[in-house]
């Protein structure tokens, strides 16, 4: 059997995207909460997911459900068809090649793949380049100060492990990074750079292209998390020139279970494998083993058969919809976002840089009202933002603060969603007395 594909309420234009119609597409929309209509603004942290996801992952399991890459009967075929077929989609919607793309659970780890990949490098088995990867004492892995705890502690490990030093390029006030920095730490004895391309608190997209560069220029692995700009902006990532790149499907409108690895044929080729056992290898004896080329190197075990099929459905959503259309629409309410903040008494943005370009994400402090306060408040209005550090606690202590309130939009999302948690943050200090 075969998948349909994923119907969207609109087609692919370049006209104004119509979130109000699109809202159709989410069941969960409709929803009450606290006796008020749902506003949901934690897309930064799961988004919601369109029926045709919901759909295509019912369908598999109703009538295809088996293991891939082991049977031989035809459900096992089919199967294993709708499930490379999932691959191929999903690595176009990022400009790749199917055996670029590496199923992961996530990316998380996906960036801790990469991190014990190039730790066990040095061992030299796995792969026939893998020793080229190998860090020794002294190596330098450059990452930044805004990232996600999922790329910055799997370096701290590897550093820990191997003897490399880790250097952290600085954020400025406006939640820019510091270039001029960068260009100094970036330098002979660095081995590998990884950032984000949008930040999670922030939602600034952020000048990859440079760090690409620069990184280029020493002959060191660049490593991306692309988290916050797969469901957002449109990706070709081998025409950024990143080497490795890691996104989550449950972020981008698709089941939770599932994400991508994208890596450049020549980089994969060189890792050696991260887990062992089986599915990802060629001959097996008592006394070793010969491992598959990528991607299915990296895929020892039962994949995630049934969420991959609803990504490739999610990715196909986004298309028929169109990236470009769906940036400008969050980049719209990004902008109203910051508008009704600034007016508000004791809100802080938090990197209010002027004139970058950025998705519709916002992080702010409540002044005098700790930020798990200032959640409660808003939920009770039937309003779904995040609070707490947001898996990045390095980047508000640089901020000053422990904890902030994290609005952050979706294609689904409507000016009339801004403007009630707007009126709502416009009553959280009179509320607690400030």
């Amino acid at each position: 059997m075969s998948i349909p594909a994923a119907q969207t309420t609109a087609p692919a234009t370049t006209d104004p995207l119509d979130a109000a119609a699109l809202r159709e597409d989410f069941p969960i929309l409709g929803e009450q909460v606290n006796g008020h209509r749902l506003v949901y603004l934690d897309s930064g942290a799961t988004s919601q997911r369109p029926l045709a996801v919901l759909d295509a992952e019912r369908d598999f399991l109703t009538h295809t459900n088996a293991a891939v890459h082991r049977g031989a009967h035809t459900l096992a075929a089919e199967a294993t068809d709708l499930f490379e077929d999932a691959r191929a989609t999903v690595a176009g919607f990022v400009g790749a090649e199917p055996e670029q793309l590496v199923w992961t659970s996530g990316a998380t780890m996906g960036l801790n793949l990469v991190a014990y990949s190039i730790g066990n490098a040095s061992v030299g088995r796995g792969a026939p380049a893998s020793t080229a990867l190998a860090l020794r004492p002294g190596d330098e892995i450059v990452t930044t100060a805004i990232e996600h705890h999922a790329n910055l502690i799997p370096w701290q490990e590897l550093a820990a492990r191997t003897g490399a030093v880790l250097r952290h390029i600085p954020v400025l006030d406006d939640g820019t990074l510091d270039l001029d920095v960068a260009s100094e730490l970036i330098g002979e004895r660095t081995r590998v750079v990884a950032f984000t391309h949008v930040s999670n608190v922030l939602g600034i997209v952020n000048p990859v292209e440079r760090l690409i560069a620069l990184a280029k220029d020493v002959g060191a692995v660049t490593v991306m998390d692309a988290c916050q700009s797969a469901p957002h902006l449109p990706l070709d990532l081998p025409a950024l020139g990143v080497d490795l790149a890691a996104f989550s499907s449950h972020k981008m409108m698709g089941p939770y279970g599932v994400g991508g690895l994208y890596g450049r044929a020549e980089v994969l080729e060189s890792m050696p494998p991260f887990l062992t056992g089986g599915s990802m290898i060629t001959t097996v004896t008592l006394d070793g083993a010969e491992y598959l080329p990528p991607p299915q190197r990296f895929e020892a075990g039962t994949q995630p058969i049934g969420p991959a099929i609803g990504l490739a459905a999610a990715v196909r959503y986004l298309d028929g919809i169109g990236l470009e259309r769906i940036h400008a629409h969050e980049r719209m309410l990004a902008e109203r976002i910051r508008a009704g903040l600034v007016e508000i008494p004791g809100i802080r943005l938090l990197g209010d840089a002027a004139g970058v370009e950025r998705v519709g994400l916002w992080s702010f402090d409540v002044e005098g009202v700790h930020a798990h306060d200032a959640g409660q408040f808003l939920d009770a209005r039937g309003i779904a933002v995040r609070v707490g550090h947001h898996c990045a606690a390095p980047l508000h202590t640089r901020y000053g603060v422990t904890a902030s309130v994290r609005a952050s939009t979706a294609l689904y999302n409507t000016p009339d969603d801004v403007d009630v948690f707007l009126d709502a943050v416009s009553g959280i200090r009179p509320y607690f007395g400030v």
